[in-house]
């Protein structure tokens, strides 16, 4: 099989998946990447930076991720 086009936008929905589906509380502070606080004025690190990151990404992507995910479904069944 050929990596396209269509191997690539699917990688990336899984991902967005699978950083969508990371619960913070169950899963995230076992490991050590909950919610820690931080002292005014100080430089966030790259540990909150991402977590910043993964945050945003199921704010704004929970929603277009429901369609987006029903469209390929839809594709694959469509085209095998």
């Amino acid at each position: 099989m050929a990596f396209g086009l269509y191997s690539l936008i699917e990688a990336v929905i899984l991902c967005l998946n699978a950083v969508c589906v990371l619960h913070e509380e169950r899963f995230l502070s076992k490991i050590g990447w909950g919610t820690d606080q931080r002292g005014f004025g100080e430089q966030p690190g790259m540990k909150t930076q991402l977590m910043n990151l993964v945050r945003s990404i199921r704010t704004v992507m929970r929603i277009p991720l429901i369609g987006i995910n029903v469209v390929v479904i839809l594709f694959m069944l469509v085209m095998g």
